[in-house]
């Protein structure tokens, strides 16, 4: 007689027949992914700790590689818009800059080249980011694109909801774009308002279900909003009370972005078309029949870089661009950014430079939101300061802001913090700078903050104890995880 189904199984258990399958099948999985792993392109301390963790811990590495560890989704590539956007040849204005060896270097990473004709004004305050969205979205006329990794479930993200909603009843084409891990809570019924008043909610990437296209890893980073595909706001602002507002917060993160308009803004503009149609399965065909042909134009005289970075993204052009920043320094390199775990390439990178003489300064928070960041980044703030680089800690508050400037000459901002996950796995948007004279802007705004710094010291030698550094030895080598 057969035995029943429950009767079997609890024999396969009870036998160990079945927990000796599924240890089989785990290696043999375990195997593949490895094989897999070290065909991927990645950091090697990346690579280390996904390795350690599938090959020590299988029980736990396997599955959380398997949810986690995806870098590059080909099936994303291939579905999306493209990710690197070009002006009409008519559009385009020769830029001085294009054959430049940082410039050069990130286009032929896959970037598209710098583009003349804008004018870019920097956020520096909270309050300055909320007046230029809120100035910019009651001026449109036509079309409203935002993307956001964050939209606060709090008075700043409901205002903007409001106001966004209020555009959506006056016939602008209205279209928001939220992250799904980032705005769980505020990307349904938080939104419905602006549903309601006639606009369109995306969601970016939903990890519940999981769906065939995507990794609960892979988030979209990005912030942009792009007004009339003219005007657009980018940099590391998300839209909540603890990035911006109409009034000013002494508990407010310190946060950077720019105003940027010109052609440099249609291509911010194409970044979101792509990222839009990717996540909502619209046609981009629908989306640009909505620009008008007359659309890019010249405004002012700066030449900037837009660099898309991410899954979608066949190479790593933002990456391959601040390793040329670098590696091209002749005087001075300054990196602000609220998380600092570089590979080893940038951080060798640095190193070599401080020991030349470089004035090497990095500024990140004295306490960021992330403990375990903070005990993660000792080893490398420690590598740089014996080499000769200045580490300066931001006393205020969460430091949130990101930009990198070398030599007066060349800057970045965007969305990307100096860490292997927006490096590597997040989907981000960067703009490298090539004018001087708005270079040195930035360059201003990174001294004024050091007058809130203070030098980051060695700490005082203490006795040898087996377990002493255990902690931050542990939080390092789980950092490409974070």
């Amino acid at each position: 007689m057969l035995e029943k189904p429950r009767e079997l199984f609890e024999r396969l258990v009870a036998d160990g027949i079945l927990l000796h399958v599924f240890s089989i099948g785990g290696f043999i999985l375990a195997f593949f992914l490895v094989a897999r792993l070290m065909s991927e392109k990645r950091a090697p301390a990346n690579t280390l700790a996904w390795l350690l963790s599938i090959v020590l811990v299988p029980y736990v590495g396997v599955p959380l590689y398997l949810i986690l560890g995806t870098r590059k989704l080909r099936r994303v590539t291939a579905r999306k818009s493209t990710v690197r956007p070009a002006l009409p040849a008519a559009a385009a204005r020769p830029a001085r800059f294009a054959q430049a060896p940082i410039a050069h270097t990130i286009v032929s990473a896959g970037a598209g080249p710098p583009v003349a004709g804008n004018t870019i004004r920097f956020l520096t305050t909270g309050e300055d980011a909320y007046a230029a969205l809120e100035k910019n979205i009651l001026a449109a006329r036509h079309t409203i694109h935002v993307t956001t990794f964050i939209l606060g479930r709090d008075d700043t993200g409901r205002r903007l909801v409001q106001l966004l909603a209020q555009r959506a009843r006056e016939g602008i084409k209205v279209r928001l774009l939220l992250d799904a891990v980032g705005s769980v809570f505020t990307s349904r019924g938080f939104a419905r308002p602006l549903r309601e008043a006639g606009g369109e909610v995306g969601r970016f990437l939903p990890v519940m279900p999981f769906t065939s296209r995507g990794s609960a890893n892979l988030r979209n980073h990005r912030k942009i909003a792009v007004f009339d595909h003219s005007t657009a706001i980018v940099g590391g602002h998300n839209l909540a009370r603890e990035y911006m507002g109409p009034r000013h917060d002494p508990r407010r993160w310190h946060d950077f972005g720019a105003v940027v308009t010109g052609p440099a803004a249609s291509l911010l503009n194409e970044v979101f078309i792509a990222d839009w149609c990717f996540a909502t399965g619209q046609a981009d065909a629908t989306l640009r029949a909505e620009i008008p042909a007359s659309v890019v134009d010249s405004r002012g005289e700066s030449e900037l870089q837009v660099v898309a970075s991410g899954p979608d993204v066949p190479g790593d052009p933002l990456y391959e661009g601040i390793v040329a920043m670098i590696q091209r320094t002749d005087r001075s390199i300054w990196i602000v950014t609220p998380y600092f775990i570089p590979d080893d390439v940038l951080l060798r990178s640095l190193v070599v430079k401080a020991r030349s003489g470089a004035d090497v300064t990095l500024i990140i928070p004295a306490r960021s939101n992330h403990p375990l960041v903070d005990l993660a980044r000792r080893h490398y703030v420690r590598e740089l300061r014996e080499a000769g680089a200045h580490v300066l800690l931001f006393a205020p508050g969460m430091l949130h802001s990101k930009a990198v400037i070398v030599d007066d000459c060349v800057a970045l901002l965007g969305s990307a913090n100096f860490d292997l996950r927006s490096l590597f796995v997040n989907f981000e948007i960067g703009v490298f700078v090539h004018t001087a004279a708005d270079v040195q802007v930035m360059k201003a705004w990174a001294l004024e903050l050091t007058r809130h710094c203070h030098e980051s010291k060695p700490r005082p030698a203490k006795k040898f104890h087996p377990f002493g550094n255990l902690l931050e030895e542990l939080s390092r080598l789980l950092a490409p995880l974070l």
